[in-house]
């Protein structure tokens, strides 16, 4: 009684100060004589201005306006409120932490500077070809708040008639023109500073990939002449008298130095060159005998007498950064006096040699499972002296339904373990591959163990190993080629409760089959999000085709009394899988997101196997699938009424899904979303014991389709969601589209009908 109370009170004091915080003015604070700043607001006006562009200089003046007003969410100054709520706490004190961390001060007509604001303005549009453009700016002030106007007017636009570039005859200038037909600068184009800006890096770029180290974009002027009339501009690029010779000169490598043990803390910024090793053209410096030589042969790009170039530079850092094995990498260039020669020295601080960590992860599934997982790893760089990195893994989880429900004691368990050892190599017998680009190729070695235990059904161990290389191409695109992969899975402790339910429901028989499988994946993904650039449009595709028993059925010709051929007295699967997902993002503007996926996945079995193995399957439903359907519980028309929970484990040989989703910002980290889902499973042949199932042509009449709203709280670190999502289309009903039957006001509509997904990471 006494907790309710609390909780009574907690909530009446919550409402209130959430009304105060609406309801309050805060112009009643303000110092004497100040006025609140709202904003300012923009009108441009000009010949020959188009609504569009109008708009886009309105949008950059915008952005120059200062100061800014006080953020607002839903058109209320929250954080203005809870300052002036708190605004005579002291700044240590406990309401005080809380002002100083959440809110923010009132921003005062006082701090608006008119003249410096409209020459800013002016300035940028001048910059843009405006070169007669003129702001003027005035205030409003009504009661308490006060705004600012600024009226931008324009005059004509001015564009690029004539482009040249330096015109003597030095090396230096002689290589800035062969790069003329890649300019920036286009006649016709109007005249933009950022644009001359872009050109000057760009003409750098060009001349670092050609040994010129020390030159500098600063070196480059545009000279431009808008005297001749009609709002035209001629403009000539020169290089800028007086600079060092330096920087006229294309440098070559002379020695490449690499201090394999450096502290960063040093005083010294060399250590001794006596110890110095020369091997493959370059010296190393590692008197503790840490590394051996070799490693470095395919990470170094500079040799002596190349020529300097950007791209060699920063693909050696990359692929050193790469190596998982230095904590530092930095590197300088020093030139030899009276020479067009550099020097090159790598400094690297190692890592830790091993490394202990531990990670503990929560679920909760679509079924009411709930659970976690503690997971252990080992880690043992530059294993042989040369990169290679040793790890052991071993995690531990269960899963169990907290509260009532048909998944009452039906508790999993798993546990296993995993080796891991790579090479910062590709080791193939019989070929010296020497890697490019700045990525490090790894060829990988792998052993796990699993076990799988279902309390009250049975538990399947698990045993797979590989061998495989993994590369990247650029930050988008990566390789990952498996050419042996074993994998084998023994069903034991198969409880009779578990076998009776085989009996009622046929297709669980596959859960417990025995599966062994031998073959090659490869895979291909292209990620544009990875990169980091914020595009307007983005793409991503990983690909995955998944082969077995071609090699195993050429080592036997054993067969079972069913017609299995077996190696090793176990029957063998062949299968071939292909697997396609592309996704496509959409930025519309700058706090809302358009993601849309397809999935496309086909199994192919044939010879020793009906259908592809249960753990090679795909299924359909879930938290990143169909989301208005549970985990597993989508397999064409074929559908169990009143399935238990702690069942539903349908899966097929095809798979086909779409979904689209909005995803807006709210405020801050908050993001909304809205989404709709359509898809299913179905099985390559027909299955008796799966009616409806097989896959036919007139797959599309058989898409399970789903709609719903969620949340996001996206802190980088991770990504928190919650969605709820109910069905629009059941495919095994003989009217599918169930959207009339929609009752959000029932309660055993939304029991039967609403999904919870509750999940890290966002879905696609």
């Amino acid at each position: 009684m006494k907790t309710e109370m609390i909780k009574k009170h907690y909530n009446i004091f919550f409402l209130l100060l959430c009304f105060w915080l609406v309801a309050c003015n805060v112009t009643k604070s303000l110092p004497e004589g100040e006025k609140l700043y709202t904003g300012a607001s923009i009108k441009v006006k000009g010949p020959q201005l188009t609504s569009k562009h109008k708009k886009v200089l309105v949008s950059d003046l915008q952005g120059l306006a200062r100061p800014k007003p006080n953020s607002r969410l839903l058109g209320i100054p929250f954080k203005l409120k809870l300052y002036t709520l708190f605004r005579k706490s002291k700044p240590n004190s406990f309401f005080g932490k809380i002002r100083d961390k959440n809110g923010e001060p009132p921003v005062l007509m006082s701090s608006v500077d008119l003249e410096q604001t409209a020459k800013l303005m002016q300035n940028h549009l001048e910059n843009k070809g405006f070169f007669k453009a003129a702001v003027t700016g005035d205030t409003t002030v009504k009661k308490k708040k006060g705004s600012a106007s600024y009226s931008a007017g324009t005059d004509y636009q001015y564009h690029i008639r004539n482009i040249m570039f330096p015109d003597d005859s030095s090396q230096l200038s002689q290589t800035i023109r062969q790069s003329a037909t890649k300019t920036l600068l286009k006649t016709g184009q109007p005249f933009d500073l950022d644009l001359i800006k872009g050109e000057r890096t760009r003409i750098d770029a060009v001349l670092k990939e050609k040994g010129y180290f020390f030159f500098s974009p600063d070196f480059l002027l545009a000279k431009v002449d808008s005297t001749n009339g009609n709002h035209i501009v001629d403009m000539k690029l020169v290089v800028k008298p007086g600079i060092s010779e330096v920087a006229t000169q294309a440098y070559r490598i002379n020695n490449v130095y690499i201090y394999t043990g450096y502290n960063i803390n040093a005083s010294k910024t060399d250590t001794n060159k006596a110890y110095a090793k020369f091997y493959d053209g370059f010296y190393v410096i590692d008197q503790r005998n840490r590394f051996k030589p070799k490693l470095f042969t395919k990470i170094m790009q500079f040799r002596p007498g190349d020529l300097y170039n950007r791209t060699d530079h920063n693909q050696t850092l990359n692929r050193l950064i790469n190596l998982n094995e230095f904590k530092f990498v930095k590197n300088r260039f020093e030139p030899i006096p009276d020479t067009s020669k550099l020097d090159v020295y790598y400094y690297l601080t190692p890592l830790r040699k091993k490394t202990l960590r531990a990670e503990i992860t929560g679920t909760t599934k679509s079924n009411n499972m709930n659970g976690g997982q503690i997971t252990g790893t080992w880690l043992k760089r530059n294993t042989f002296h040369a990169g290679e990195q040793l790890s052991l893994s071993a995690y531990i989880g269960s899963e169990a339904q907290f509260g009532g429900g048909s998944n009452k004691g039906y508790n999993t368990y798993r546990t296993g373990a995993e080796l891991n050892l790579t090479f910062p190599r590709l080791i193939v017998p019989f070929f010296d591959f020497r890697p490019s680009g700045g990525y490090v190729p790894r060829t990988n070695i792998k052993l796990g163990y699993d076990i799988l235990k279902r309390q009250k059904l049975y538990t399947l161990n698990s045993f797979r190993g590989a061998y495989g290389y993994l590369w990247k191409v650029s930050m988008a695109e990566q390789h990952e080629l498996y050419p042996i992969s074993v994998t084998y899975v023994q069903p034991s402790k198969v409880t009779q409760e578990y076998r009776d339910s085989v009996a009622k429901y046929p297709s669980l028989k596959h859960v417990i089959d025995s599966q062994f499988i031998i073959g090659a994946t490869y895979q291909y993904n292209y990620n544009q999000v990875a990169t980091g650039i914020q595009r307007t449009n983005s793409f991503y595709f990983n690909g995955l085709v998944d082969i077995s028993g071609n090699m195993a059925g050429l080592l036997t010709n054993k067969k079972d009394g069913e017609g299995k051929e077996k190696i090793f007295n176990a029957p063998f699967d062949q299968y071939l899988k292909l697997e396609a997902d592309f996704r496509y993002y959409r930025r519309l503007g700058l706090n809302a997101t358009w993601a849309n996926r397809i999935v496309l996945g086909y199994g192919l079995p044939y010879g020793n196997s009906d259908k592809i193995p249960y753990i090679k399957q795909f299924f359909s439903g879930g938290n990143n699938s169909i989301r208005a359907f549970r985990s597993r519980s989508l397999l064409g028309t074929y559908y169990i009424p009143n399935q238990p929970d702690a069942y539903p484990d349908l899966t097929g040989d095809l798979k086909l899904e779409i979904n689209t989703e909005y995803r807006p910002r709210i405020s801050g980290p908050i993001y909304g979303a809205l989404f709709i889902d359509a898809g299913n499973a179905w099985l390559k042949n027909e299955d008796s014991l799966q009616p409806g199932a097989k896959f036919t042509s007139d797959f599309l009449n058989q898409l399970a389709v789903g709609a719903g709203v969620g949340l996001r709280l996206d802190i980088q670190i991770f990504v928190l969601r919650l969605d709820v999502a109910f069905p629009l289309r059941k495919p095994w009903e003989s009217n599918p589209w169930v959207i009339d039957q929609i009752r959000l006001g029932n309660a055993q509509w939304r029991k039967d009908n609403l999904i919870y997904n509750l999940a890290i990471g966002y879905p696609f």
